[in-house]
This record gives C-alpha cells, sequence and structure tokens, in this order.
C-alpha cells in the first residue's frame, strides 16, 4: 500500500458538499482515507474570484500508480462540475484534486509533476499540510512542511474553516 497526499477543494457550488461528495468518491475509488487535517478557507491564489476557496489535505492509502490516481481524481472532478478551462490562468472551480505527494516518488512529465510544484509557494497547502504532517520532508527542497511553511511568501489569507 502506498501513502498519497491529496490536497482538494474549489470555491463554486456547495463547497462543503463537494468536499464530502469528493472524499467518497475517493474512498471508493482511489483509496481508504486514513488521515485529513481540517478544513481551511483561503482568499483565491494567482486572480479575483467572489467567493473564497475550501481545502482540505487528505491521507489516501492505495496499491493503484500515480498515473491512476490523476486519472480518476480528473474524472471525480468532471463528475462533480468542474468545467474546462476558458483561460490560461487560474479560474474558480467546484473541484480540484491535486497529488501533493505519492510516497518519496520525484516524477516530472508534461501531465504530472509530483511532489507538486507549487506546494511550497501556497499556505493554503501548507498549512493543512503543517497540522497533520508538519515534521514530513519534501524530497527535492530537503526541508519539512513547518520548514516551508515559515519561509512562505504567500501573503494571501488562510484560516481553518468552522
Amino acid at each position: 500500500m502506498s501513502k498519497v497526499l491529496l490536497l482538494i477543494g474549489g470555491n463554486e457550488g456547495d463547497r462543503m458538499d463537494n468536499i464530502k461528495m469528493s472524499k467518497d468518491l475517493i474512498e471508493e475509488r482511489i483509496g481508504r482515507i486514513t488521515n485529513e487535517s481540517g478544513i481551511y478557507e483561503s482568499e483565491p491564489w494567482g486572480f479575483e474570484h467572489a467567493q473564497n476557496f475550501l481545502n482540505q489535505v487528505l491521507e489516501v492509502k492505495c496499491t493503484m500508480d500515480a498515473m491512476d490516481i490523476l486519472e480518476i481524481s480528473q474524472s471525480i472532478e468532471k463528475e462533480l462540475g468542474r468545467k474546462a478551462k476558458t483561460t490560461k490562468g487560474y479560474e474558480g472551480r467546484t473541484m480540484d484534486i491535486d497529488i501533493l505527494f505519492y510516497e518519496d516518488l520525484v516524477k516530472k512529465s508534461a501531465r504530472l509533476t509530483i511532489p507538486h510544484p507549487q506546494l511550497h509557494k501556497r499556505k493554503f497547502t501548507l498549512l493543512p499540510l503543517v497540522e497533520k504532517w508538519e515534521n514530513l520532508l519534501h524530497p527535492t527542497l530537503h526541508k519539512t512542511m513547518k520548514e516551508l511553511l515559515i519561509e512562505c511568501e504567500d501573503e494571501g489569507w488562510v484560516k481553518k474553516f468552522k
């Protein structure tokens, strides 16, 4: 069994319901959720939008490889109403599922980069990671999640949701 850390979240539709449905579908199609952070609310990162995001990090135990997880994650996103992008930048979405880590795998391809290439730049990713996995060592940056959060230059606001 492999341990995978996923970041789930979105800012359109019923945000809490989308997180619940996403978790149910991940358990059904990818693997068992063995740990999870709290849910965090944050302003949109890299673009303007009227609605804030809700995000959560999940630890999932599974037997599939990273590319299979990517395929299934993208199908879950579509099933939950994610639309194809209409611009080159970031946009609002009902659900986004990112593979943050897959064990200690380091992978870079046209479709998938692991660890997630932006995670160390985003407080909305680092805060939930630090909540449950503060001593997790990034395999290429060689720093813990706590160290990455301390060094993070993201000035956007992020807070625990309810």
